[in-house]
């Protein structure tokens, strides 16, 4: 029987998360026959049959998701080996890759990076932007070592520390004849515009503002705040906006206008999550430090 490879073991569960040949591969920066043919080579090795191929998209056998489940933890733990040798080297130096969700990495990380520079010279930052969903898959394979995201996280294999608190405001144009103040009143009756489908800022505007009929929820999906905040500017509807990035979107020239919540206010918990196999745990403690100093009360205010 020859030998498994981290390289087939890699493929394979990026196969398992994308259910797409095409895609796999090009998480894996390799041709499609490639990976493919390095699938076939584990299937051959093992025994076993991992993957059923249909004309559109593939499925995993019982024993391919169990193949699939046991690989994340092996490369999740070849990453901790290399992750215990850096802690040799002191707190919070070489290589640390941190994961960051697109509707905090813009608001923090300005103020962020110049900081940590100063505090930990030796410490090599390397950022990686996409959605929730994204940076948990890719942290519990050990290509990131963690993740600044919205809390909870629910996962038997992740910690997490919370961090700040950041609460919504809702944003109207500076020039509608509206004639409430009440900001629920105001969700009750005009049209919400929100993030698409697959951003968690999405999830919980819907989930905090529970007196939001569907009906009142737009059809349209914005990729972006800084595209929900011109919508708004041009009359298209109103929206929720995250105190830290009210802050820097909306200026006196950006005809739009914040509505506080009355007490208690809505918002989100803003938290660190890294696997808990890591052994990289006082790294994690001296970037919350950072991050908390940083945001204390206060500095996320007009």
């Amino acid at each position: 029987m020859h030998s498994i490879s981290t390289k087939q073991l890699r493929y394979f569960h990026a196969l398992s998360r994308h259910r797409h040949f095409g895609k796999a591969a090009d998480q894996c920066a390799v041709t499609q026959p490639a990976l493919s043919m390095q699938i076939k080579d584990l299937e051959e090795t093992l025994g076993l049959s991992l993957v059923i191929r249909g004309k559109s998209n593939i499925s995993l056998t019982p024993d391919g998701e169990e193949i699939a489940r046991r690989a994340e933890k092996i490369l999740a733990g070849i990453q901790d080996i290399a992750d215990y040798a850096k802690t040799r080297s002191g707190l919070l130096s070489g290589t640390f890759r941190l994961g960051i969700i697109p509707t905090i990495a813009p608001y923090i990380l300005p103020k962020l990076l110049p900081q940590i520079r100063t505090s930990f010279p030796d410490l090599v930052l390397k950022l990686r932007e996409t959605n929730t969903e994204q940076l948990t898959d890719e942290v519990m394979q050990g290509q990131l070592d963690a993740i600044l995201v919205a809390l909870p996280l629910q996962h038997n294999d992740l910690e997490s520390s919370q961090l700040f608190e950041d609460p919504f405001f809702l944003v109207t144009n500076s020039e509608d004849p509206h004639d409430s103040e009440n900001p629920y009143k105001l969700l009750e009756e005009r049209e919400l515009l929100l993030l698409e489908e697959g951003h968690c800022l999405r999830d919980q505007a819907i989930s905090l503002c529970d007196r939001v009929s569907q009906k009142a929820l737009s059809q349209f999906g914005a990729t972006s705040l800084k595209t929900l905040l011109e919508l708004v500017a041009n009359n298209q509807g109103i929206t929720l906006i995250p105190k830290m990035a009210a802050h820097v979107e909306i200026t006196p020239e950006s005809k739009l206008r914040l509505i506080r919540f009355p007490q208690p206010e809505p918002s989100r918990m803003i938290g660190l999550v890294w696997r808990k196999s890591s052994p990289r745990h006082k790294d994690f403690y001296a970037l919350c430090k950072e991050i908390m100093t940083l945001m204390k009360p206060g500095e996320t205010k007009r």
